[in-house]
């Protein structure tokens, strides 16, 4: 969510120029459905409409009464206090409605991470740990109460870590924050405002010991330059005894006396400037309190000249931001450490990273493009041969899936990746129109582990989620999605979901205002009972998204006929194939893998893989030769 480092950096300026922006002229595309059944909702805050198409809504658990802004009007004193707790000015010239929606981030859930039987769910305010043992019975086990924005998580092992980049964030966890800045003087309310300098203030990465769940214990604070908006966990696979943590800072830069050798200057004036780069934190898995940061790689400098402001936006639709304008944060990275890569969604352009060396990253690629506002995240595909980024225009507090948006701004851009190079194949936006009241855009999604093709699901804010299959990276298509109404009728309030993650069969949902949702897919004519089986049999011991994990499938007959299902949806075998192929399968199952029938299934893996050279297209190739291959050698 883009607007937590304006808030934190430009304070009521900046503020007042996102809240003006609540349209955009733009070019005649396609435009957002009105058709759509989500379009129109009932609006509620625990019973507005909903609509649904190939998910099941299991249970939804209600954020804890501490974790909520009771105000639900923009007079209300506590949006006052919790404004200057932001260090927001009480004069601030912000529009009145938009003073309850930037009050409500305060309080809003933000991402995920996975371990085990444990959801560990962010929140502006701090961190709540879900039991899911029983996913449809989800339930709180754990508030940790910390504020600090944006509360994003990751776990590993024993150490849950948590980004905190606004200027209320205390290195001890208190609620008072800092008393906000005097207002700015008359002519200067634009003016770069940067909150005192204090000693007892924390902005980086936290470190918690999570070995008694019911009693996380804060062992280490890692301060940085710019806080951490987002953060990744790298695993090195050559490195057993460490982990490192990536940060994303987008907020300002502090003062020098708050944190020594921060400097706001361009690199020009100051070549050790904070920014136009990212840090690295090395964290001892044996002694975690010995956690510091141990670089800051300059990703975004030309190779050629050694200019530290090396990459620009090349030009932006957004209002305000149409001429190039130099990139020098990254907003979210992916690490997909089986390939050595990760992908920095970075504010003004998309980036490739090589990690081999984690703590020295090299970028190797950049895109831009001109119908994004801001690059948000980023996600590869399994087979390391496509990436999404997604396109966070309005910061995810504006309502960007109106009938007048076109699809291809504030929506997911998919490039094709080869030989590190990574070349634009198409747009991808939720496809239902939604209303003004609805803060709407692409954000945080994960990969949904079907096998033989690329799925996500993904997370819009109050338009919900939706699924979208990207196996052809030309034409992507939904094929599932959850929605509700918008939480108030006639104005805007702050919510919908800030992720949609898939993990260990289930779908879960983190609800800005809401809570948390757990829901499980359902079979349609673009998902079938067996691809949905086939995707249950993957299982992460624990997920962090961003640090994003290979997926393997066993090479068991549930996988075989998801190959085999999508083989009859494509039409690449004839029909009398197929219905032997069923038929073998199924006699083979019943009698508990004999001898006789797994002769059989070597036969047709034989033909099956002559069959690979005729296939209409790669995908179907791919299927085929993986189903061959199951069918050689099935396991029970």
């Amino acid at each position: 969510m883009t607007q937590i480092h304006t808030l934190a950096s430009r304070f009521a300026g900046a503020i007042v120029a996102v809240a003006v922006s609540l349209s955009c002229a733009g070019p005649l595309h396609a435009q957002p459905d009105k058709k759509d059944p989500r379009y129109k909702l009932k609006p509620g805050m625990y019973d507005a409409g909903v609509a649904a198409m190939g998910m099941e809504n299991l249970t939804f658990v209600r954020k804890p009464d501490a974790f909520q802004l009771s105000a639900t009007q923009p007079d209300d004193p506590s949006v006052e206090k919790t404004l200057g707790q932001l260090g927001i000015p009480s004069n601030a010239k912000i529009p009145k409605p938009m003073r309850l929606v930037v009050a409500q981030l305060a309080f809003a859930n933000s991402d995920f991470a996975f371990q085990g039987t444990h959801l560990f769910q962010g929140n502006f305010y701090g961190v709540n740990i879900y039991d899911i043992s029983n996913p449809a019975k989800a339930s709180l086990m754990t508030s940790l109460v910390c504020p600090g924005g944006q509360g994003d998580v990751s776990v590993y092992g024993n150490l849950l870590f948590m980004s905190v980049e606004m200027p209320n964030g205390r290195l001890d966890c208190g609620v008072q924050g800092f008393p906000p800045p005097p207002p700015p003087e008359k002519g200067h309310e634009h003016d770069r405002h940067v909150p005192a300098a204090d000693s007892a203030r924390f902005r980086g990465v936290r470190i918690f010991d999570i070995s008694d769940i019911r009693q996380p214990k804060q062992v280490a604070a890692v301060q940085t330059c710019r806080g951490s908006h987002t953060h990744t966990l790298v695993i090195d696979p050559k490195d057993k005894d460490n982990v490192y943590v990536y940060v994303s800072g987008t907020s300002f830069v502090r003062q020098s006396e708050e944190l020594a050798g921060c400097s706001n200057e361009t690199p020009q004036k100051d070549p050790n400037t904070s920014l136009f780069r990212i840090d690295v934190i090395k964290v001892p898995l044996a002694a975690p309190q010995e956690a510091k940061v141990v670089s800051s790689p300059r990703v975004f400098i030309d190779p050629r000249s050694g200019v530290l402001n090396g990459l620009n936006n090349g030009g932006s639709h957004d209002k305000g931001a149409k001429k190039p304008a130099d990139t020098n944060q990254c907003h979210d990275i992916t690490v997909y450490s089986a390939i050595g890569l990760a992908a920095g969604a970075c504010s003004g352009n998309g980036i490739l990273l090589d990690i081999k060396d984690p703590v020295h990253p090299v970028r190797v690629d950049a895109v831009n493009d001109p119908n994004y506002a801001y690059w948000h995240s980023a996600s590869f595909s399994n087979d390391g041969t496509k990436v999404v980024f997604t396109d966070e225009w309005g910061g995810g507090m504006q309502p960007r899936c109106r009938p007048k948006d076109p699809k291809n701004w504030g929506a997911d851009a998919i490039f094709n990746l080869k030989g590190n190079k990574l070349s634009l194949a198409s747009y991808y936006k939720m496809p239902a129109a939604q209303e003004d009241t609805k803060n709407c855009v692409a954000h945080n999604g994960s990969l949904v582990p079907v096998p033989g093709r690329d799925i996500e699901v993904q997370a819009w804010y109050q338009g919900g989620i939706s699924v979208m299959d990207f196996t052809d990276a030309a034409h992507p298509f939904e094929i599932a999605y959850f929605d509700r109404g918008s939480i108030e009728p006639k104005q805007l309030v702050l919510g919908g979901d800030w992720s949609a993650y898939w993990y260990n069969g289930y779908v879960y949902g983190s609800e800005i205002s809401r809570g948390l949702d757990v829901f499980r897919l359902t079979p349609s004519k673009f998902l079938t009972q067996n691809e949905i089986n086939a995707a249950n049999r993957v299982h992460f011991d624990d997920l962090n998204v961003q640090n994003q994990a290979q997926i393997t499938w066993p090479s068991d007959l549930v996988v075989a006929k998801a190959y085999v299902d999508q083989l009859v949806r494509s039409q690449a075998l004839p029909a009398d194939r197929i219905t032997a192929l069923q038929e073998a399968i199924d006699s083979t199952e019943k009698s508990h893998m004999s001898e006789s029938e797994l002769a059989k299934l070597k036969g047709i893996a034989a033909s099956l893989e002559e069959s690979v050279t005729a296939a209409k297209n790669p995908a179907d190739a791919t299927r085929l030769h993986a189903l061959a291959e199951i069918l050689k050698h099935p396991v029970a």
